[in-house]
């Protein structure tokens, strides 16, 4: 299939992000100290634009087609995660610019890689071939990186940069042994539907089995669930703020959408071998094992960021239910699990845009005692904070619980996943604990010292937004849930689910 300018469409969103992050990388070298400012209005001006381009394909992505000689496809699935993509970086924009001004280390190509890192995403949400997987992957990744370790003067930001790099190389590993072994059993197919073909033939052996396993260990390491979850807590503490609520939301976005296209068509779901090659039990365990170690660790957290790092594997933990739901054919559960990442997405950026905001240079405020009397200091914020603390812990009416109730409703059609429902719901009440510690410190303990916040419009823009958000996912979730019905559907007529 030769290229031609209806294939060049398909991929507009990405060369709207990735162009625009190198004309702020050329920017940035003539750029002096309030022109940074600028850049971020360039970032978030990209992400806009990005965000018209997806909703204008919207309507043409309703049937399935595959471009760039089947290395992207375009089906609204992609097109529903890159939309949330497209978000989160604008949000990271809004929320970034001051804070690293605040704290002194603003730089412009900063904006330039989260940009980089959304068209990463967008790669492995469209990535319909193991090649296209893989540069997103590393795209993303080598981007998450730098955003780790941009703070240079930070050693904590240093730190965890080096554990996130050397791990993710460690993960890289299994992902390219693992696609070598899949495109050796299957005669050299690297299309998704080239190896669905003839998946139910290769399950037989031994080495296409190892490298399904080996995908997987590489994809719920970006996820962070157990037992590959040790790199998150120092990452996540030692990153800007912004950047990781960024990592937090929308690389953990991008991996599930991975693990829902490959494992919910080319290794899932009838006359495929789902069962035959036993990751539906395994992740089942795995998904028990996440939730659990994440909010346990969590409950004895102090510092705020580590306590939200054990929270992003609880949560890792609930989305694998609704990844072996999948897993079992029970329909409707794609839509959920879409539906439970655009919740967890805004929930995640409004909480970590909070604690940005609420630290200053040389005290970032990052132990809950910090927080006491907040509440009194700054109503607004602290309302915002608990909305967003109560949306994580899955309490009504916010987006949270809906976003666990639909998981669950669809996990509790198999009456073989009623102990994966048990454990979440009892984890859920759990994590409720640790969140409400917060809110505790902000409406009832005195403040020990005062407690400000810096001025900013972008960051209370960016509250705003997120706050709204989450409010309005929670009373009225149907017109994105109809959303994600309709890209979970796509997907699973592929599938032939």
């Amino acid at each position: 299939m030769s290229f031609d300018l209806s294939q060049l469409s398909a991929i507009v969103p990405l060369i709207i992000v990735t162009g625009m992050g190198c004309l702020i990388l050329l920017a940035e070298t003539f750029a002096r100290n309030r022109a940074r400012t600028g850049l971020a209005s360039l970032a978030l001006g990209g992400c806009v634009f990005a965000f018209v381009a997806v909703a204008a394909q919207w309507d043409a992505a309703a049937t399935k087609t595959t471009v760039l000689q089947g290395m992207w496809v375009m089906d609204r699935m992609a097109l529903f995660l890159d939309a949330t993509f497209v978000a989160t970086a604008a949000i990271t924009v809004l929320i970034s610019g001051p804070f690293m001004r605040e704290h002194g280390f603003e730089f412009g190509e900063f904006y330039g890689i989260v940009l980089f890192a959304t068209g990463g995403m967008m790669m492995v949400s469209h990535a319909d071939h193991l090649l296209m997987l893989l540069i997103g992957i590393e795209t993303t990744s080598l981007a998450a990186y730098v955003l780790t370790g941009c703070w240079r003067r930070n050693a904590r930001s240093s730190e965890g940069a080096m554990k996130y790099f050397l791990m993710g190389a460690f993960a890289t590993g299994f992902l390219v042994y693992g696609m070598a072994l899949i495109y050796g059993t299957t005669g050299g197919e690297m299309t998704y539907a080239g190896i669905a073909a003839k998946a139910a033939v290769s399950s037989n052996s031994s080495l296409f089995v190892a490298g399904v396993y080996f995908v997987l260990i590489a994809l719920i390491f970006k996820v962070a669930a157990v037992p590959f979850h040790m790199w998150a807590p120092d990452t996540y503490e030692g990153a800007p703020t912004p950047a990781t609520g960024f990592m937090a939301a929308g690389v953990k976005a991008a991996a599930f959408g991975a693990i829902l296209r490959l494992f919910g068509t080319v290794f899932g779901g009838p006359g495929l071998p789902g069962e035959p090659i036993g990751w539906v039990r395994i992740l089942a365990t795995v998904a028990i094992l996440t939730m659990t170690f994440g909010n346990l660790a969590a409950l004895r957290q102090e510092n705020i960021k580590r306590m939200l790092a054990y929270s992003s594997i609880a949560h890792a933990g609930y989305l694998l239910v609704g990844v072996v739901a999948v897993g079992v054919g029970i329909a409707g559960a794609q839509s959920a699990v879409l539906f439970y990442l655009v919740t967890y997405t805004f929930t995640t950026l409004g909480v970590f845009g909070v604690i940005a905001w609420v630290g200053k240079r040389g005290d970032e405020r990052l132990f809950v005692d910090d927080w006491a009397g907040l509440g009194t200091a700054r109503p607004a914020l602290a309302l915002a904070m608990t909305i967003f603390l109560l949306s994580l812990g899955g309490v009504p009416p916010t987006g949270g619980f809906f976003g666990k109730f639909y998981l669950f409703r669809a996990a509790m059609q198999s009456p073989e996943l009623y102990p994966l429902v048990i454990a979440g719901v009892l984890n859920s009440v759990v994590s409720v604990y640790y969140y409400l510690r917060v809110v505790v410190a902000m409406y009832f303990r005195d403040a020990t010292r005062p407690l400000d916040s810096y001025p900013s419009a972008s960051m209370r823009a960016a509250l705003v937004l997120t706050a709204i958000a989450v409010v309005v996912l929670g009373l009225f979730p149907g017109a994105v849930v109809d959303w994600a019905g309709g890209a979970g559907a796509a997907v699973a007529k592929v599938a032939g689910l």
